[in-house]
């Protein structure tokens, strides 16, 4: 019963939520990928075999086929399912002695073992048809069978349904590779690709070109990878992004660049990024901000998959100034409300010290967030049930609790969260608490954040520079340096250029950036001011660009969409591992291979380098302190 409910779940040619994941069941994605193009592909051409597990239908009646696979399931040695990566098919084992061979074969061969069968279409006997099966009607009566691969003790079966450590599923990962969460999320990544090559190149005139790997370090932005050359002390760098690249292709007259781009971060250990990730790469010549986004929702139009919604374009846009005050965030998730109320005025005359104390600093301010039916689920500070009870509500008169209840709109039931201070920080603040709130509350059982709906949504006019934590007085740049300035805003370039605002766009889905890019700066003299005066950078460094901006740079403008979190975000998978075929770990190692690994003295000479490692006494001392600490 338990094996019949999980084949039914698996070849239902259906999608359906599981959880905060949209998990897609097997069959559907390679119909969704034929009758999205021109020829229904041919899945059988050049193999050694005649048809695919998931295809055989009652229309195939009689008719002698070869198939190969892996042998998903066996059932009292009368019947096994075959599975490849288009579904599954029921194999009927001889019973007779003269097919002797043939049901030792299948029936010793143990589960994920790779066999090849011949036989012929025939149909299920009446009542075990399994309508719910895209093969479910018909099964092979088997004539001849070969082993080609027998499979030795599995370290986990490859069920969706088993659960697996993360660290398992990676050091496994050609074996991951097989579940059908991990074939629809790879396949679904491949379609999406192919269909934006084709919006951009076959449509809109893009040229496919691929840039450099190997290049030299670039100032600001995300550390970058260093590659030792046989040159004493010189190092490549791999590129964050092929930004200068593909700037230089617009000076060079290609007009309109496009580039599936591995791109390279050394950010450490973090649960959310990869060391090397994808983007969909673009930039274009003449082009405006407008320009750029018309082309990215027409291009994410023509891409999304089949089986989803449609999207509805023009997609909403949001200054970060408005996202900031009314999220808390430059990624805001509109998918449900919550929003940040400023209630500065309801206590202008307030008695409560701290609030009186945060209203009287020169950007002082009040914020609050009403959490609707929150009193029931989460901590209390402020809410509407029996009479605000709360150990802060005593301290608010009556017309300021009336205010307050008027701007938030509160119903009984619900929480509200205060918080003074200045503007930024206490907006901030409240934008985490928003998410950390719709958290609780969807663990309670409530429906914020649908996974099957997707709200994108454009933040623009950033701020050109920000101020750097480590030295306040001093500028960094809070996209690239390459942003061109708002050109309302460039006279304040030369006095108070903390407050000029960039030509950088950030695409948003669900309260993830997903896409960034901006106008760039095509004047040399503009481009060395910013670089040289107001970030501090050693020019020297970009000589070449600046020296190409020389020669009659165009006007130019682009975008980077992050392919991993993107597909990601489609499929619902709960990690850009899992749209990734060979992915690092969240400390950046592959299990798999056991990546990065040490090298010989001997093969590091060529590049001038010695390994300084630590001295065993510090090393010892460091292991023994924790040691003593956990013993005592």
């Amino acid at each position: 019963m338990y094996l019949g409910s999980w084949l039914s779940r698996l070849c239902r040619g259906l999608s359906r939520p599981i959880g905060k994941t949209m998990r897609p069941i097997w069959g559907s994605f390679s119909r969704n990928l034929a009758l999205s193009s021109q020829r229904i592909p041919e899945f059988s051409s050049f193999v050694a075999r005649t048809n695919t597990c998931g295809e055989l239908r009652s229309s195939h009646l009689g008719q002698e086929v070869t198939l190969c696979g892996w042998i998903q399931y066996r059932r009292q040695n009368t019947f096994l399912v075959l599975r490849d990566c288009h579904g599954l098919v029921q194999i009927l084992i001889p019973q007779d002695e003269s097919a002797a061979s043939v049901r030792r074969i299948l029936c010793e061969a143990p589960v994920e073992s790779v066999v090849r069968v011949s036989g012929t279409v025939i149909s299920r006997p009446p009542g075990q048809e399994n309508p719910k099966m895209p093969t479910g009607e018909i099964e092979i009566k088997v004539k001849t069978a070969e082993l080609l691969n027998a499979c030795k003790k599995l370290p986990f079966e490859i069920k969706d349904f088993v659960k697996k450590t993360e660290a398992l599923r990676l050091q496994y990962r050609y074996l991951d590779l097989r579940s059908f969460q991990m074939q629809y999320n790879l396949r679904l990544r491949s379609q999406m690709v192919m269909k934006m090559r084709e919006y951009l190149c076959n449509l809109h005139g893009f040229v496919d070109i691929e840039t450099p790997t190997l290049f030299k370090r670039t100032p600001g932005g995300a550390k970058e990878f260093l590659v030792p050359s046989r040159e004493p002390g010189k190092f490549y760098s791999l590129p964050q992004s092929p930004q200068q690249f593909k700037q230089l292709l617009m000076v060079g007259g290609l007009d309109r660049y496009f580039q599936v781009a591995r791109c390279y971060r050394d950010e450490g250990s973090r649960p959310d990024r990869q060391p090397e990730f994808t983007q969909i790469d673009i930039e274009m010549s003449f082009v405006e901000q407008t320009g750029i986004q018309r082309l990215v929702e027409g291009l994410l139009q023509y891409s999304w998959p089949g089986d989803k919604d449609p999207l509805v374009t023009p997609f909403p846009s949001m200054t970060f100034a408005e996202a900031l005050a009314t999220y808390g965030t430059d990624k805001p998730d509109t998918r449900f409300g919550m929003k940040i109320v400023d209630v500065s005025d309801v206590f202008r005359n307030t008695e409560i010290r701290f609030l009186q104390d945060a209203l009287a600093k020169p950007q002082g301010t009040v914020k609050a967030i009403c959490v609707h039916d929150g009193a029931e689920v989460l901590p209390i500070f402020l809410n509407a049930k029996k009479n605000w009870s709360s150990p802060f509500a005593k301290f608010i008169m009556d017309e300021e609790r009336l205010e307050l209840a008027r701007s938030l709109e509160i119903q009984e039931e619900d929480m509200v969260l205060l918080t003074a201070g200045e503007h930024e920080k206490a907006c901030s603040l409240l934008g985490k608490l928003r998410l950390e709130c719709a958290d609780l509350l969807e663990m309670r059982g409530a429906v914020l954040r649908d996974p099957a709906v997707f709200s994108f949504l454009w933040v623009v006019d950033f701020p050109l520079f920000l101020a750097k934590e480590e030295s306040p007085t001093e500028l960094e740049s809070a996209h690239h340096p390459f942003t061109a300035p708002n050109s309302s805003d460039i006279h304040l370039l030369y006095t108070e250029p903390e407050k000029v605002r960039g030509q950088h766009y950030d695409l948003v889905l669900n309260g993830n950036e997903i896409g960034g890019g901006s106008v760039r700066i095509h004047d040399a003299q503009l481009q060395r001011y910013i670089l040289e005066t107001l970030l501090k950078e050693d020019v020297k460094l970009l000589s070449h660009l600046l020296q190409a901006l020389d020669y009659g740079a165009p006007p130019h403008g682009g975008i980077a969409l992050g392919l991993d979190r993107l597909v990601c975000l489609v499929t619902g998978a709960p990690s850009i591992r899992d749209v990734i075929a060979f992915p690092k770990s969240y400390r950046g190692q592959d299990l798999m291979s056991n990546a990065p690994d040490s090298v010989s003295p001997e093969e590091l000479k060529p590049y001038h380098i010695h390994v300084l490692w630590p001295a065993d006494s510090e090393e010892e001392s460091a292991s023994a302190t924790p040691s003593k600490h956990l013993s005592s």
